[in-house]
């Protein structure tokens, strides 16, 4: 039955490394059957961020400084127990820690060069105000009854 769907990937040719996920299994509070309360669904997938190799240097500044506020000691914990089989919340847990990472890691936007408002456009909105203020001056005449 022990057949992990393949590597996680992060992004390109780099993905989780199989060896240095540590699981952690405990009883879930979700749905549930008879035998619920005696199986550990819930899944804790931490990953020691701080001390892998498996991570290209760039992009594990990247993620330490993005996920400073998740981390305890260096290490990054996902938590899954949405599902009743342990297999499925391990597959979900895992999946988010891939996702996870692949955004702390991206690099960042690439800033935004204003543009220049063509001159006509400008023109044009300026005599449209003239012609809006016009007509509201048109309507404070004295001589309405």
């Amino acid at each position: 039955m022990e057949c992990m769907s393949g590597p996680y990937v992060i992004r390109g040719s780099v993905s989780l490394p199989e060896a240095e996920l540590i699981w952690r299994f405990s009883r879930s509070s979700g749905p549930g059957g008879q035998h619920v309360n005696t199986s550990d669904s819930q899944v804790e997938l931490r990953f020691d961020l701080a001390g892998t190799e498996a991570l290209p240097p760039v992009w594990k500044e990247r993620a330490l400084q993005r996920l400073a506020g998740r981390l305890v000691d260096g290490v990054v914990s996902v938590r899954s127990s949405e599902h009743r089989s342990q297999w499925r919340n391990r597959e979900t847990a895992a999946v988010r820690l891939a996702a996870l990472l692949a955004e702390a890691s991206a690099p960042p936007p690439k800033p935004r060069r204003p543009t220049r408002i063509p001159r006509g456009i400008n023109e044009r909105r300026l005599r449209e105000k003239k012609q809006r203020s016009e007509t509201k001056r048109g309507r404070t005449g004295r001589d309405w009854g």
